[in-house]
């Protein structure tokens, strides 16, 4: 085994061959979680600091609804479908290779971002972002996981995760600020800068690594299939109720299900699938990722929502937009430690049911929210419970997703769970407003918004039950 003095920043490192002398709290440790929480950090950062965003981006390209929405899931979209091809593309030529690709490749499409002249190159860059933050994320847990000593890799995923989750919290305030004192453009401008340091952090201190096959190969058709169905059902699911079910909008419906239906086959018949079907046959591991579905699909929704409300129908600017989900950040930085430890000690099952059921009703009392209400009385009570449902819920849903596969498949199960929040993300935020009746005319959803929450606190509330039917056995992780 190597010793630290000996890593090499050239030769790749076999996953049998860890670069495990590096120990968390050494200076060379710090140094690869701040590379790590820096990279994917602006990746978790840029899904939802851009929600407090929409307002100035619909005035500035007097756009509908359903553009907001395509800035919101246009990122999705690539960021959910190519999780796991990111993670394999980190495996065969290089994981802090990929991952400095893939921090050039999103600073280059965040001055896309925050230059686009008109709303159709901003989704577009939007588009190419989501692709290029798809290298980042799970390339920040493999680095991690193939340079630490097996004694301190999971205090260095949780301290990535712990920090990575709270830069993702902070992204509304942050983001607020910024659209407030400069321009909204610079919340995506604000990214070249981050990245830099990431990339020089990387190459100074990261060993490369790569995994056990030099030689795997990569699922671009099940990339493809998967990719290509999401983008025609999401089209159809937008633009069909704002313009009409056109000829153009039911083919793309029709087509992205089939392409979807073809994802399955493709899966299913090739030897080395993009996401390995066979993992499903896992009770807790099929269970955990439903109950993430609808769970993280509500979440998403209602944070893309909720900041559109707060701005367009109650006057809040996008700084007190923003610094009004800082309950939530709070409580996650406060408790999410001690939410995992209370796993580790009586199991997952209990706060993965409670947790859901906590959240669904944070969302029923969202649903009183409208123009007038206060923040003290109708905003603050609700999002404190949600942090908690949160607090709850998440620690205890990433142990039982890692523990649910066999050591070898931890990475890909980890994306695959990644990859199942994202989309569940995309396709909420692209349903539920015509569901509960937004027309976003003039900016406002203040019609349709309660009847949205309370899809919501249904979908949390399906999610605790989910657990309670697949979870039997309350064991700690």
């Amino acid at each position: 085994m190597h010793e630290v003095g000996e890593l090499s920043f050239d030769k790749p490192l076999s996953s049998d061959q860890p670069a495990a002398g590096i120990r968390y709290g050494s200076r060379q440790g710090f140094w690869v979680i701040a590379a790590a929480v820096l990279g994917s950090g602006i990746a978790f950062l840029d899904s939802s600091v851009v929600n407090t965003a929409l307002p100035r981006i619909r005035a500035t390209y007097g756009t509908t609804l359903s553009g907001q929405q395509w800035v919101v899931t246009g990122y999705l979209l690539t960021l959910g479908s190519l999780l796991v091809v990111g993670g394999a593309l980190g495996d065969i030529f290089g994981r802090r290779k990929t991952f400095v690709f893939g921090l050039v490749g999103f600073s280059l499409t965040s001055v896309m971002c925050g230059l686009a002249p008109n709303i159709s190159v901003l989704i577009i860059a939007r588009v190419f972002q989501g692709a290029a933050a798809a290298l980042l994320v799970p390339g920040s847990m493999a680095m991690l996981s193939a340079v630490f000593h097996p004694d301190d890799r999971a205090t260095a995923i949780g301290a990535w995760a712990g920090l990575a989750s709270v830069s993702t919290a902070l992204g509304p305030f942050l983001g607020g600020w910024l659209i407030d004192s400069v321009s909204w453009r610079w919340i995506f401008l604000i990214n070249p800068f981050l990245a830099a340091i990431a990339v020089v952090i990387a190459q100074r201190s990261v060993p490369e690594s790569r995994g056990e096959s030099l030689h795997r190969t990569i699922d671009l058709g099940g990339a493809a299939a998967l990719s290509v169905g999401l983008a025609g059902l999401v089209y159809a699911l937008i633009e069909g109720p704002e313009r009409g079910w056109s000829n153009r909008v039911v083919g793309c419906a029709v087509a992205g299900l089939i392409l979807l239906a073809l994802f399955v086959v493709i899966e299913m018949r090739t030897s080395n699938p993009m996401v390995p079907l066979g993992m499903f046959r896992s009770k807790r591991f099929a269970g955990t990722n439903a109950a993430t579905f609808v769970m993280w699909g509500a979440i998403g929704a209602v944070f893309f929502l909720l900041t559109i409300l707060l701005q367009n129908d109650l006057g809040y600017s996008a700084l007190e937009a923003g610094a009004a989900t800082l309950p939530i950040t709070v409580l996650m930085a406060l408790f999410a430690s001690r939410s995992g430890a209370l796993a580790q000690r009586v199991g997952v099952r209990a706060p993965l049911i409670v947790g859901p059921a906590v959240t669904a009703g944070a969302f029923a009392l969202l649903s009183r929210i409208s123009p007038g209400s206060r923040y003290g009385h109708d905003v603050f009570p609700p999002l404190v419970l949600f942090g908690f449902g949160l607090v709850l819920t998440v620690a205890p849903l990433t142990a039982t997703v890692l523990a649910s596969v066999d050591q070898a498949r931890v990475g890909v199960g980890s994306a695959i769970n990644n990859a199942v929040a994202r989309v569940a993300s995309l396709l909420a935020i692209a349903v539920l407003p015509a569901v509960s009746g937004m027309s976003g005319s003039g900016g406002t959803i203040t019609e349709g918004f309660a009847k949205a929450m309370w899809i919501c606190a249904a979908l949390t509330l399906t999610a605790s039950v989910i657990s309670a039917l697949t979870i039997t056995q309350d064991q700690a992780v």
